[in-house]
């Protein structure tokens, strides 16, 4: 099976929560089909917004969602 990671990001309301404020404005950076390429997008993005506390970028495990008994 293949592992797919989300990788994106925007503004949330707390820098140590992940609720975003707009979700129309939510940098989808891409889709990514094994777990060292989302982190290094993942990583890129971040090194970025790291003077921005309001920004946060985040790499969701799709295959867990897609299919939660595999894992």
């Amino acid at each position: 099976m293949q592992k797919l990671h989300l990788v994106m990001g925007g503004r949330v309301r707390d820098p140590q929560g992940l609720d975003f404020v707009d979700t129309k404005a939510l940098d989808i950076v891409g889709v990514f089909d094994n777990y060292a390429e989302a982190e290094e997008a993942w990583r890129d993005k971040a090194q970025r917004t790291v003077d921005d506390a309001e920004m946060r970028y985040v790499v969701v495990h799709l295959h867990r969602l897609l299919e939660p008994k595999l894992d």
